[in-house]
Order: structure tokens, then sequence, then C-alpha cells
């Protein structure tokens, strides 16, 4: 049976600042996500992003000046990154050259990103240490990709996937899996069903994003595995606790409601709750 990541296991991974900190070590996301169509994704996982806890976001995708409106802290000019998060809110089949480009040279840098959505399809070959994000449907594609049949969904199929691409992947879904190249697989049970919401995914990016940044400021990074299975973790009890706000049975929420919501999660963490 696989092991169930837990509080315990998010509180190796989650980096406390120290007085020494500044900006730069606590660590710098690089973010590429957004599109015309899905502006909304890149606002959500910017929002993330920061209230996970790193030094600071550089956002380098489209429409800036909403991304602006909502985190005015963000930072527009390219620069030095501690990882990137590329993807979410865009579409493979509409992608100018131009874009292609870019994310190709994201992928064939030295630091980690986090793919998602439109980007999976360019996750193949990639140089870079990637941890790749699909739901079910964009798992089966990514595995077309890689020449390997549907999968069945278990944690087996995951850790196939992970072996072909040579990176972690966490396949999204009711019970959250997350494998690596390496054979290792893990399992995140959910939050709550109300997180089952438009959005939701973006902000995960986010979450991913920014420990994996401000891990990998640090000599020595957490394995991807572990961050991105932490990750997972504080997406699924952040929507609770936003859930939870609502009365003892939950009530609707919406994506910006779990992202205001990781703070409290990642406090919990901290404090061992």
């Amino acid at each position: 049976m696989d092991a169930e990541w837990a509080a315990r296991d998010v509180a190796k991974v989650v980096r406390i600042p120290q007085d020494s900190d500044d900006k730069y070590s606590r660590g710098v996301l690089g973010v590429r996500t957004g599109s015309v169509l899905y502006p909304g994704a890149a606002v959500l996982g910017v929002e993330a992003a920061w209230r996970t806890g790193l030094g600071m976001v550089r956002y380098v995708g489209p429409a800036p000046e909403l991304v602006l409106a909502r985190r005015p802290e963000t930072v527009t000019a390219d620069g030095r990154v501690q990882a990137w998060l590329i993807g979410s809110g865009t579409d493979a089949a509409t992608r100018g050259s131009d874009e292609t480009a870019a994310l190709r040279g994201i992928l064939e840098g030295v630091v980690p990103v986090v793919v998602d959505a439109g980007a999976l399809d360019l996750a193949p070959g990639s140089a870079a240490p990637v941890v790749v994000t699909p739901h079910s449907r964009e798992h089966d594609r990514l595995r077309s990709a890689l020449d390997l049949e549907p999968s069945d969904g278990s944690a087996a199929s995951v850790a196939e996937t992970a072996r072909a691409l040579g990176g972690t992947v966490l396949l999204k879904g009711a019970t959250t899996i997350v494998a690596d190249p390496d054979g290792r697989s893990v399992v995140v049970r959910p939050g709550v069903p109300w997180l089952a919401t438009a959005g939701t995914g973006d902000v995960l990016g986010g979450i991913l994003g920014a420990l994996v940044a401000a891990s990998f400021a640090d000599d020595e990074p957490e394995h991807l595995l572990e961050l991105a299975a932490s990750a997972a973790w504080l997406h699924g009890r952040a929507a609770a606790l936003a859930a939870s706000d609502l009365g003892r049975h939950g009530g609707p929420i919406t994506a910006l409601d779990v992202a205001a919501t990781v703070p409290r999660a990642v406090a919990e963490v901290i404090a061992g709750l």
C-alpha cells in the first residue's frame, strides 16, 4: 500500500524564514501562465504562491495589469528565479510559436519547473527537473505522447508515467497520487468535495511553485516528490478550512477562498496542529 502523506510530512518541507533571510534567500518563483482566454489562472496562481510563503514572485505572462491589481508586490520583470510555474490557463492548440519557444527555453534550463495544463505537451524530453500536474484526461494525453497505454488511475500507472517522463507526476483527482522516476509513490487524501471547482488547480500550481522555489533556494533542497505531495496536502487543508468557516457541514467555496486560506494551513503545520 502506498504511503499516505500527512501534516507531519508537510512540516518537514515548509521552510520557516530566519532572521538572516532576505527576499532572494526565501525563494523566487517565476510564473508564465494565463492567456487572453483564461487570464484568471495567472491571478490565482500568483495569489496562491504569495500566500504559501516565499520571497518574490516574478510574473512574465500576459495581462500583468490583472496580476498587479490583485497582488501589487509582484515583480513583472524577468530575472533570477529558483523555480518556474508554467502552463496554467493556457491551451497548446492555440499557443503561438514565440510562446512555445519561450516555454521550451524554460524547460531547457537548470531550475525546476512545475508544468501544468497547456504546457504539458512540452514536458517530455525536458532537461530541467519537472513536476507535471495533470488531471486524468491530461494524464492520458501525456501517456500517449510517451507511448504508454491509457492509465488505469492506479499508483503503479502514475509511477510508470514518471519513469517514462523522467520527472515527478502529481495526478489530480478525488485522491491525489504523486510518483517520481525512482518508483516512489504517495497518496494525498482530499480536503473536501467543495474543492472541485474551477480555478483550484491553478491555486495548487501556485502552492507547489512556491514550495519548490523556497526549497531550491537552499543548498540542500527537498525532493520534488515531497514538495508535490506537501503542496497537494496544503491545498486540500486550505479548502477544508475555507469550507468549515461556513458551518459544520461546510459550504460553497471559490478558488480565491482556497488561496486566501493557505496561510492558515501553513500556520497549522508550523504550530504542529
